[in-house]
């Protein structure tokens, strides 16, 4: 995955442009600046350490009957906390929740309280009806903080932020470690059960959780894969969109189809399209399918995050190395028409799974839709053998 720099939503308050590869995480290349910065954040490595506390309103939090939860609230009650930092068009970060799930079902009766930090990478990603939506979508139950002000992600993680990040804190409310990124689901385990054990001696544990992924399981095969790929500034700044020569906001532009091969992680608008500060956005209804995306790419799985500009659903037809997407290399969000074209229903702003190739390979993706309402923000990918 991407290391990369802060969402692109705080563009106004300060950023810096620019990512490196880091496998398993997002990560942001500077800390948040804002004008309520809050204290300094924890030292990493620097282990037991009192907990930050939470920032935020009664308003901010979903799952707890609208009551704002505190570390020292926790910390009297003798529960163990794990704090989750996550986005939900995180790509790792939807790769941990099955983990999580499992976690807050073994574990809660007996003393541990999930707290899931959502701080936003894309301006939709800042509200919380969108955040409370994904979060019954995603069948997340747990405590949830809308960090959407970054007050959170400036106390706890600063210069070194990742999403998704892991806090374990006993219960004497002390950070004891963390991790960053995905992986090292057997240890955090292992590392719950000790803490339970220090509150209930004699606490009958579960064998620890077997690996859900088969990418998780020792020995697994990984492939190189392209790089996280952004559609916005960052990915004009990155030299990653093609065709487009002087990149501003709002600019209408008409794009001509490539005459050169296509180059791996750049991405191709062809036809009609606007520069949105974090997007592409298709700049017009259509009658056909020529205004178009085209993208090389080398992975198992693509991913995009896209969201509905307007209020109603629309469809993105999907070509993969010009055909429809095989059955057998289709992804959760792939559909059919009855003609056999493979297509997303975009109806919700998050990430949409497309692709899940059958093996690993290098392919040419298009996209298109009739739609005004386009607007893809990003492409992500994983390149692990499930």
């Amino acid at each position: 995955m991407a290391r990369k720099t802060l969402p692109a939503a705080l563009i106004a308050v300060g950023l810096l442009i620019g990512y490196m590869i880091w496998h398993g995480s997002h990560a942001p290349a500077n800390a948040v600046t804002t004008a309520h910065q809050s204290p300094s954040a924890l030292a990493s490595n620097d282990y037991p350490q009192p907990a930050p506390r939470f920032y935020g309103s009664n308003s901010d939090w979903i799952n707890t009957g609208g009551k704002a939860l505190r570390i020292s609230q926790l910390a009297s009650q003798h529960k163990v906390v794990l704090v989750d930092f996550w986005e939900y068009t995180c790509v790792n970060c939807l790769r941990t929740l099955p983990y999580l799930r499992e976690w807050n079902k073994r574990y809660a009766k007996d003393g541990l309280v999930i707290v899931g930090i959502h701080t936003p990478e894309f301006r939709f990603a800042h509200k919380y009806a969108n955040v409370l939506q994904a979060a019954k979508r995603l069948q997340i139950t747990w405590p949830v903080l809308v960090d959407s002000s970054y007050k959170n992600w400036n106390a706890w993680q600063g210069m070194e932020g990742f999403w998704p990040r892991d806090y374990l804190i006993n219960s004497k409310g002390n950070v004891i470690e963390d991790h960053a990124g995905e992986g090292g689901y057997g240890h955090t385990e292992k590392m719950i059960q000790n803490l339970l054990l220090q509150i209930h001696p004699g606490l009958k544990l579960p064998p620890i959780l077997a690996p859900i992924h088969s990418a998780d399981k020792p020995g697994a095969r990984c492939f190189p894969m392209t790089p996280e790929t952004y559609c916005g500034q960052r990915g004009f700044q990155s030299g990653v969109l093609a065709n487009i020569v002087n990149w501003q906001p709002g600019q209408t532009l008409q794009l001509p189809q490539p005459t050169t091969p296509l180059q791996d992680g750049v991405v191709y608008p062809v036809g009609n399209w606007i520069t949105e500060p974090e997007s592409l956005r298709h700049a017009m209804r259509t009658t056909t399918l020529s205004d178009r995306i085209l993208l090389r790419y080398h992975a198992i799985t693509l991913n995009a995050v896209i969201k509905p500009a307007g209020s109603k659903p629309y469809r993105v037809y999907i070509l993969q190395d010009n055909r429809p997407v095989p059955v057998a290399d289709k992804g959760p969000d792939l559909h059919y028409t009855a003609q056999g074209q493979s297509y997303i229903l975009v109806n919700q702003p998050r990430m949409y799974s497309i692709i899940k190739n059958a093996q690993y390979g290098s392919h040419i993706l298009t996209m298109a839709s009739r739609s005004p309402d386009f607007d893809l923000y990003s492409f992500t990918f994983t390149s692990c053998e499930e």
